[in-house]
C-alpha cells in the first residue's frame, strides 16, 4: 500500500466512512496537490507511525495546533480526537497545557473551536 492509500485509510478510520468523501473534497477543493500531500505525508506517514496510540497522537496534535492558532486543522483534529477515544475532559486537560506554555488566549481560541465541534456533534 502506498503512502496516499495508507493515509486515506487512516483518515477514513478517524473521520468515519460517512465523512471521508467530504474530507477528500475539502482538501482538494482549491489545490488537488494539497490533498495528495496531506493524505500521503500527514495521514500515510505521520498518523500511521507506531510508538503511540491514535488518542495520544490526537492530543499532541491538538496542543500543537492550538498553540499555533491553526483553527481549521484544530477543528478537524478535535473531531478525530474524539473518534480516536479522547474524552472531553482529556481534551480540556490537553488545552490547559497549551494555556501554560502558549498562553490562555490560545486556549480560549481553541475552546471556541471545540465548542463549535461539540455543537455540531450534538446536532447530528
Amino acid at each position: 500500500m502506498d503512502d496516499y492509500q495508507r493515509g486515506y485509510e487512516m483518515f477514513r478510520k478517524m473521520v468515519g466512512d460517512d465523512r471521508i468523501d467530504a474530507l477528500v473534497a475539502r482538501f482538494g477543493a482549491v489545490c488537488p496537490d494539497f490533498r495528495t500531500e496531506v493524505f500521503s505525508v500527514v495521514g500515510g506517514r505521520m498518523w500511521a507511525r507506531g510508538g503511540i496510540d491514535l488518542k495520544t497522537r490526537s492530543l499532541c496534535s491538538i496542543c500543537t495546533l492550538a498553540a499555533q492558532g491553526r483553527t481549521n486543522a484544530l477543528k478537524l483534529n478535535f473531531e478525530m480526537a474524539m473518534n480516536n477515544g479522547a474524552s472531553i475532559e482529556e481534551i480540556f486537560e490537553a488545552l490547559f497545557v497549551v494555556a501554560a506554555y502558549a498562553g490562555y488566549p490560545a486556549m480560549w481560541d481553541a475552546l471556541v473551536k471545540f465548542e463549535e465541534v461539540l455543537a455540531e456533534r450534538a446536532a447530528r
